[in-house]
């Protein structure tokens, strides 16, 4: 699928001219997104990277999947965003951390906490402070739009959720092993 060239970063896996793309749709505040995410870093990521089986046949692209209903949803994608400018090197092992210690942004947690204050627990990158426009977001606000955005125009509702060139893929779960996730490469890898 088609990324905007300053988010190049979030693919995470594989080459970037590979000919199949799994793009995986997470959520930072979501427990399944965990789930998902520990499964595509320990199971997939070696299947498409050098020397794995399906080497220069598949990229794995992650998605930014902001949840409103998580109340500090956004605020953790922005600072996904920011490490995806300032070190995209690190976006991944960034992504994956703040997957694990997803239950201190968790409604109880945070609700008391201000969004500058949630910023600031998150990360102390100047991408992440706000604009001089009164209404204008963080300097990543524009990123963030394109991939909810992209998501809404893909049918994109909930986290986890995966698309395989481009189609959604349904029949993928966040509860899948190493089993399942063979088989469903071993169906989709035509080239």
């Amino acid at each position: 699928m088609a990324l905007q060239p300053s988010l190049r970063p979030l693919i995470i896996a594989g080459r970037p001219d590979a000919p199949h793309t799994l793009d995986v749709f997470l959520d930072y505040v979501c427990p399944f997104s965990r789930k998902l995410s520990v499964a595509v870093n320990t199971i997939v990521r070696p299947l498409v990277e050098e020397k794995g089986t399906y080497e220069g046949k598949v990229k794995i692209i992650f998605r930014n999947q902001v949840q409103p209903w998580h109340g500090t949803s956004t605020f953790t994608h922005e600072a996904s965003l920011a490490v995806a400018r300032v070190t995209p090197e690190k976006f991944w092992p960034f992504s994956l951390l703040l997957l694990q210690r997803q239950e201190e942004y968790y409604d109880i947690p945070s609700s008391t906490l201000t969004p500058v204050q949630i910023r600031d627990k998150l990360a102390s990158l100047e991408l992440l402070k706000l604009k001089s426009t009164p209404n204008g977001g963080i300097s990543v606000t524009d990123d963030l739009k394109y991939t909810i955005k992209f998501s809404r125009q893909n049918g994109v509702h909930v986290s986890p959720s995966v698309l395989w060139d481009g189609i959604l893929a349904n029949e993928v779960s966040s509860s899948w092993g190493e089993v399942e996730w063979r088989q469903f490469l071993a169906q989709k890898v035509t080239a």
